[in-house]
């Protein structure tokens, strides 16, 4: 399995880019504040805990995230949501009164290199002990571990796609010749692509210049760069595409739009999709905020979350059955075995690859 150049290391994706949408609104979560006090016989005014993160399964984290925490604690949580730049931008400006923020690793990373998220104290997260290696410390022993990890594989219609595909390099085969849909290199998935194609290119270490060759080499087969995951799903259903790289999580709606659709792991690996969440610096709240993390660590919440498709979960506690695993990533030997990029590396490099991207690629 290959390394990146500078640091990027092969073990264990956005977008959702794994990157997640939502609207960039405020709103209270979970029970009200005289609920919450009353609920717990707190004689005191509920503390409030104000929350960033994407807003989708807003009734799932509703009901069995925030609402028991606040019973428990006497709590009152806010909810900030939207995508990861717009919410990263926020705190940037200093708009915000953000604790605790989700974010994918890509955008964390950046948080970190500009100071401002605060270091935690591990000893208060118990729960980290109970999850796999690969989500507890995905940016560093002082940062937030990973909430879920995702995988980034890929999709086919076997109808359009004749040979049984089993490896990243397959994607450079006939059978996928003008029917192919690969992530922009701003997506989540952008650079696992780039990685990728370094190493369809036998490449044992990182090679931008190699990777760019083989992606100009694949260019005429591309019927799309895709920024949203949702433009994959369309053109998939309408078999305007045979397939492509995607997120697993996808799978159910691609799915239910083609029963027969496949979704590959590549035999040199399938890439960490990884979301995170940290407490933002200057948190008034730092201790309950810790509590919060190791409360969404937990079997009984990771276990919810993914019987509900909402995330795979990262607490190997979690005990799923077959039926219940589709779509999701779990599993210490399909987790163990994910490629996980230095997002360190990858934030020094963007903006030459997306430049470059641009001029060699998208025309």
């Amino acid at each position: 399995m290959k390394k990146w150049m500078g640091g990027l290391a092969s073990a264990a994706l956005a977008a959702l880019l794994l990157a997640g949408c939502g609207s960039n609104n405020t709103n209270q979560a979970g029970s009200s504040s005289a609920e919450s006090s009353a609920n717990t016989g707190g004689s005191g005014e509920p503390t409030k805990l104000v929350i960033s993160t994407w807003g989708f399964s807003e009734d799932f984290f509703n009901q069995e995230v925030y609402a028991p925490f606040e019973k428990a604690h006497n709590v009152k949580i806010v909810v900030e949501t939207g995508n990861n730049a717009e919410r990263l931008n926020k705190i940037r400006q200093g708009s915000s009164s953000v604790d605790i923020m989700y974010l994918s690793d890509y955008y964390a990373q950046q948080a970190i290199d500009e100071g401002l998220f605060e270091k935690i104290d591990r000893s208060k997260i118990p729960n980290i002990n109970d999850i796999y290696g690969i989500a507890k410390a995905p940016l560093g022993e002082d940062y937030g571990p990973a909430y879920t990890v995702g995988r980034l594989g890929i999709v086919y219609n076997p109808s359009m796609v004749k040979k049984e595909v089993t490896s990243w390099s397959d994607l450079w085969g006939p059978d996928f010749k003008n029917n192919l849909a690969l992530p922009n290199i701003t997506a989540t998935a952008g650079p696992m692509i780039l990685d990728a194609a370094s190493n369809v290119a036998m490449q044992t270490t990182f090679n931008e210049d190699k990777a760019f060759e083989k992606l100009k080499e694949l260019n005429p087969s591309v019927v799309k760069y895709y920024t949203q995951t949702s433009d994959f799903v369309n053109m998939f259903s309408q078999e305007e595409i045979a397939g492509g790289p995607i997120m697993e999580s996808y799978f159910k709606d691609l799915k239910a739009a083609v029963p027969d659709a496949k979704f590959v792991s590549p035999k040199e690996g399938a890439y960490a999709i990884m979301n995170t969440v940290n407490i933002v610096k200057g948190s008034k709240n730092k201790e309950l905020a810790e509590e919060f993390i190791n409360w969404h660590l937990s079997k009984e919440v990771q276990e919810a979350s993914a019987k509900a498709k909402v995330d795979s979960p990262v607490n190997e506690k979690v005990e799923l059955t077959d039926a219940e695993t589709e779509g999701i990533t779990y599993g210490p030997e399909i987790v163990n075995g994910l490629v996980k990029l230095d997002m360190k590396f990858v934030n020094d490099n963007m903006k030459e690859w997306t430049d470059r991207w641009n001029r060699e690629l998208a025309q």
